[in-house]
C-alpha cells in the first residue's frame, strides 16, 4: 500500500480504526504504512563547521599509542569497534546515531579554497559561483510556511554558505551568538510612524517604476522589503531565542555561542527553516595543537551530543541530517611548534539523523600517513549522500543563469550510510 503514515496515523486516517478492523490483514497494512515512513527523506540540514580544519587525530580518527598521535589518546564508545579522541565523553554514547567517514580526501588544503568545496561540493571554478549545499536544499524543499530565512548561519566564519548562481536571496541569513536579540529586525520608531514611512516608500517606489517596471522588478527590491517586513513581525523569531527554552536545556549544550547555536538550530528547523550553520573556529592548530584542540573538544562534545539527543526528543533525527565537517584535517606529524599543518589525504567528518545509519566509521588511514586512506572518499560523495537523504537527486540537471549546465553534484551517494 503506498501511503506515508506511520501506524498509529493510519489507524487514526481510517474509519475502520475499531476492534473489528484490527485483524491480521489490518495490522500487517498498518506495519507497510510504518515501513514507508522510515524511509521518508529528511526535511533540513544542519552543519557544524569547523572552521581552521580540525585534526582528525584528536576527534574522529584517534591513534593511540603510535608516533602520529605524539600522546593523544582514545576513548570507548557505545559502538564496540569506534573509538572517539580524548575528550569526547558525551558523544561517545551517542555514536549508534552517528556515522564517522574517515576516508575523506580533497585537493583543496587552502582555507578559503577548501571552505569552498566543503561547502559546495565544487572546486573553485572562476567562471561559475556554486551554491552551497545548504542554498540547494532551501531551493529544491518546500517554503512550508516560513516567515524568516530558511537558510541561517549562526556565529558565521569568514566564508558562510551562498547562494552562488543560485541568486543572493539563497545567501545564508547571518546572526550572532543567540545569548542576543537578532539585531536590525526592530523598528526604531513608533509603529505609527514606521507604517507611514513605508507607504511614503511605496509612493517613492510607483513613480521611479514607472517606464521601468521589467528592471525595477529584476532588482527584487519589493519582494526583499516583503520578505524583510514579514520576518520583522513573524512570532517564528522566537525560534532565535534561546531563552525560552529551560536551564536544562541550555546547560545541556554548553555555556558557550556554538553550544547556543546548535540549540538555536534545533529551535529553527522546528518551524521550517531549511539549512542552519553554526561555525565554531579555532581548529587552526599550526600550533600547540594538542592544547587547542583540547579546548575546541570540550565546546563542541556537550553541544553535539546535545544536539542529537535533543533532535530524539523532539522526534526531529529522522527529519534532520546533521553534518559535522571542517575544510581538511592536519598531518599526522607533529611540527617543531607542537602544531599540525594542513592534511587532505585522509581526514574526517561525522553525519547524523536523516536515515544516516549510525554506529559505524568507514575507510581508514594510515596512521603515519604514508599510505592513501583505504576506501578515500570524495568530498561530492560526501554531498550527494547529503542530498539523498533530504530527497533531493544529486544527479538533477540545473542550468545557471548564463545558460551553464549543472549538476547538484557530480558525486555518487554512499550506499553505507543511507539506512
Amino acid at each position: 500500500m503506498a501511503t506515508n503514515l506511520a501506524r498509529r496515523d493510519f489507524l487514526k486516517w481510517s474509519s475502520l480504526a475499531t476492534l473489528s478492523w484490527l485483524t491480521p490483514v489490518g495490522h500487517l497494512l498498518a506495519r507497510e504504512a510504518e515501513k514507508h515512513s522510515r524511509h521518508e527523506p529528511a526535511q533540513s540540514i544542519i552543519l557544524l563547521w569547523m572552521a581552521g580544519g580540525p585534526s582528525q587525530l584528536e576527534t574522529f580518527d584517534p591513534h593511540p599509542n603510535t608516533d602520529s598521535a605524539a600522546g593523544s589518546k582514545a576513548i570507548d564508545t557505545a559502538v564496540e569497534s569506534v573509538k572517539l579522541g580524548d575528550g569526547f565523553g558525551r558523544l561517545a554514547e551517542e555514536m549508534g546515531s552517528v556515522a564517522l567517514v574517515r576516508s575523506l580526501v580533497s585537493k583543496e588544503g587552502d582555507h578559503e579554497r577548501g571552505t569552498y568545496l566543503m561547502k559546495t561540493g565544487y572546486r573553485p571554478d572562476p567562471t561559475v559561483v556554486h551554491p552551497s549545499i545548504g542554498a540547494i536544499c532551501c531551493h529544491e524543499l518546500p517554503a512550508a510556511g516560513t516567515d524568516i530565512p530558511r537558510h541561517v548561519s549562526i556565529v558565521p566564519g569568514m566564508w558562510p554558505g551562498r547562494g552562488g548562481f543560485l541568486g543572493d536571496e539563497f545567501d545564508a541569513f547571518k546572526t550572532g551568538d543567540p545569548a542576543q536579540k537578532v539585531t536590525d529586525i526592530t523598528p526604531q520608531v513608533s509603529a505609527e510612524r514606521d507604517l507611514q514611512r513605508i507607504k511614503n516608500l511605496d509612493v517613492v517606489e510607483q513613480a521611479f517604476a514607472h517606464g521601468r517596471k521589467s528592471r525595477v522588478d529584476m532588482t527584487l527590491h519589493r519582494q526583499t522589503l516583503q520578505n524583510a517586513r514579514a520576518m520583522m513581525t513573524s512570532e517564528q523569531l522566537r525560534a532565535f531565542d534561546v531563552n525560552r527554552e529551560p536551564a536544562r536545556v541550555r546547560e545541556m549544550y554548553g555555556d558557550t555561542p556554538f553550544g547556543r547555536g546548535c540549540l538555536a538550530a534545533r529551535r529553527l528547523i522546528e518551524v521550517g527553516v531549511r539549512c542552519v550553520e553554526v561555525t565554531l573556529d579555532g581548529w587552526d592548530t599550526h600550533a600547540n595543537n594538542h592544547e587547542l584542540v583540547k579546548g575546541r573538544v570540550s565546546v563542541l562534545d556537550p553541544a553535539f551530543s546535545a544536539l542529537i539527543r535533543d533532535l530524539k526528543e523532539h522526534h526531529l533525527l529522522h527529519k534532520t541530517v546533521v553534518l559535522c565537517a571542517g575544510e581538511f584535517g592536519r598531518t599526522p606529524n607533529v611540527n617543531r611548534l607542537g602544531g599540525r599543518d594542513h592534511w587532505t589525504n585522509g581526514y574526517s567528518v561525522a553525519l547524523a539523523g536523516g536515515g544516516i545509519r549510525g554506529g559505524q566509521a568507514l575507510g581508514a588511514t594510515d596512521p603515519d600517513g604514508a599510505k592513501d586512506p583505504a576506501n578515500p572518499v570524495a568530498v561530492a560523495d560526501i554531498h550527494a549522500t547529503v542530498l539523498t537523504a533530504v530527497g533531493i537527486d544529486p544527479a538533477k540537471i540545473v542550468q545557471s543563469p548564463i545558460g551553464r549546465t549543472l549538476k547538484w553534484s557530480e558525486g555518487r551517494s554512499i550506499p553505507q550510510l543511507l539506512g
